[in-house]
């Protein structure tokens, strides 16, 4: 059995994958030790360090679409959609909320300092409040306020905190990133949003941004503020994330391209952790040939 540091990048709900990283190391001996996390990871690695990945698993598959908006709990505010709180509350039913020094295993979680520009590493005090100022995607959700900071995303300093994980000797540094974009052609973006229908249910929300889309773009231009934004920001993150492996190099690194998954399809959990299951198999496969022969 091989110990493991495993780091978990941000990526929204690509982030998901990473439950399909997790079950993939355990299935094949490796015993995680430590995890590091951001954003998205920072969630799903804290809730592994808790315990009760398996219970959030399971109740990420119970929900659709319509019972994720429910758990959206818009805002009128000026720098931000969504306050959420619902979310955290749901998910906190799980998992009770626990000192980041009693868990069971070393975590640690990234959040950004808004005013200093600087990342944060959280790795005591409340898990919850470390999660939810780690994925406080900026304009989007609310951001943290604690010891007279302003607390955003950490994906804005850190995705990949390959060297903020807690090391012993002799474990391997993992990594698994979800910031990898698959580049589509031009036309494809056009078909994608001329074909686009907000989907049955009476989403409001989705109809809403769907005609903001339609308007904003013309039929000769694939590019609108939301699409501007989200690229730029998955660039961002893809360049800050691919530095960091080459400033610290990880043993394996299990890179995940998610075709087809955009950043708030909570709904197709099964999916994207199979997805991520399966780069996962394929990068620890490589891992064993190439150093003992396929033996763990």
């Amino acid at each position: 059995m091989k110990d493991v540091a495993l780091v978990l990048s941000s990526g929204s709900a690509r982030g998901l994958a990473h439950i399909g990283v997790i079950e993939e190391l355990e299935a094949r001996g490796y015993r995680i030790t430590s995890v590091a996390g951001c954003s998205m990871g920072a969630l799903v690695g804290g809730i592994y360090a808790a315990g009760k990945l398996k219970e959030y698993r399971e109740w990420m598959k119970g929900i659709n679409r319509r019972q994720m908006l429910e758990l959206v709990d818009f805002s009128l505010s000026l720098n931000h959609l969504v306050k959420g709180e619902r979310i955290i509350e749901a998910i906190m039913k799980i998992v009770p909320d626990i000192d980041i020094e009693n868990l069971p295993i070393p975590y640690c979680a990234i959040a950004t300092d808004w005013a200093a520009g600087k990342e944060i590493v959280f790795r005591k005090g409340s898990l919850f409040q470390a999660i939810r100022a780690s994925i406080s995607l900026p304009s989007f959700f609310n951001p943290v306020r604690r010891d007279n900071m302003i607390l955003i995303d950490g994906g804005i300093t850190n995705p990949l905190p390959l060297n903020r994980v807690e090391r012993k000797e002799g474990d391997l540094l993992v990594g698994a990133d979800v910031s990898g974009y698959v580049h589509e052609e031009r036309n494809e973006l056009q078909q994608k949003q001329k074909s686009s229908r907000p989907r049955k249910g009476g989403r409001r929300f989705s109809r809403l941004s769907q005609i903001i889309i339609d308007k904003l773009t013309p039929e000769n231009l694939d590019i609108n503020y939301f699409t501007l934004l989200s690229r730029s920001s998955s660039i961002m993150l893809r360049q800050n994330a691919c530095l960091m492996t080459e400033l610290t190099r990880p043993d394996i690194l299990i890179d995940i391209e998610l075709k087809d998954i955009d950043s708030f399809d909570y709904d197709k959990s099964e999916k994207i952790i199979a997805v991520g299951r399966e780069y996962a198999r394929k990068a620890l496969e490589r891992y064993d040939n190439a150093n003992n022969g396929g033996q763990t």
